[in-house]
């Protein structure tokens, strides 16, 4: 498996985005042979923008579906090309939603959502978020993200994204999971997790008191080697702490560590 080639950017050529992602939330079906993502995006003008067209940009996206704050848009009012998306005179604010099938399976670059031995997993540093959805995949764009993951139990009994767990349930061979990220970032830190992990679990004490749950998932055969991975974990979280006054600000830190990931 190869990555594929990047168009060189240069600071010399930046602008500002004409539009911002205020929240992306993501809905997230497995399945067997592909998987289907329904992102609805808080946009809005950026007032130091050229405003115009919001112009999105994706890349191996089967796009199923447009709305515009709940409505289907005309076939005049976009274009969809092979990687981008443009949505022609939007509203200076408004919620855009998208339907696209992608196919981890398939997907031999290294980025977006890919099959890597039994898990599936992303990677969207630098560009890769643009093969899960269409999007502002700068990094100048900060969004909030919010992420609902629906996945077959048995091949995909964790499903893991940024943030808290904010929800969980279970519905006949299916199971699902809601994450929150309340603090605003690039889509390129954006990440998500589905297999047959195993996590080992411990708690930080922070400096105000607050227990922040610790999780590295590995597979089984591995549970018993990440103990040094904790120990040094929990040593820099005290670092940060003493060094510089920052304190972990979520419920919880999980690292995933397996031999298939790139």
């Amino acid at each position: 498996m190869t990555s594929e080639p990047r168009k060189k950017t240069y600071l010399k050529d930046y602008r500002p985005p004409d539009y911002f992602i205020e929240h992306c939330h993501l809905a997230v079906r497995i399945d067997a042979d592909e998987t289907t993502i329904t992102a609805r995006l808080d946009v809005s003008l950026n007032p130091e923008g050229q405003g115009g067209a919001l112009i999105l940009v994706g890349r191996n996206l089967e796009t199923l579906g447009i709305r515009i704050d709940g409505l289907a848009i005309p076939e005049d009012a976009f274009e969809i090309t092979a990687e981008t998306m443009t949505i022609h005179e939007p509203p200076e604010r408004f919620t855009l939603e998208t339907e696209v099938l992608v196919h981890p399976d398939e997907n031999t670059s290294l980025e977006g959502l890919y099959r890597s031995g039994r898990i599936l997993c992303t990677q969207c540093e630098p560009e890769g978020f643009r093969k899960i959805t269409w999007f502002l995949d700068r990094p100048d764009v900060l969004a909030t993200y919010s992420v609902r993951i629906d996945a077959p139990i048995q091949e995909f009994p964790v499903l893991l994204s940024n943030g808290n767990l904010t929800g969980e349930g279970r519905e006949e061979d299916r199971h699902w999971v809601t994450w929150e990220d309340p603090h605003p970032k690039p889509s390129y830190l954006f990440a998500l997790v589905a297999g047959r992990l195993s996590p080992v679990q411990e708690h930080f004490i922070t400096a105000s008191g607050r227990a922040v749950t610790l999780e590295i998932y590995v597979e089984e055969k591995d549970v018993d080697r990440v103990g040094h991975a904790m120990y040094a974990l929990k040593e820099a979280m005290r670092w940060d702490e003493e060094t510089f006054g920052r304190e972990y600000d979520l419920d919880r830190y999980m690292i995933v560590a397996v031999d298939s990931f790139n």
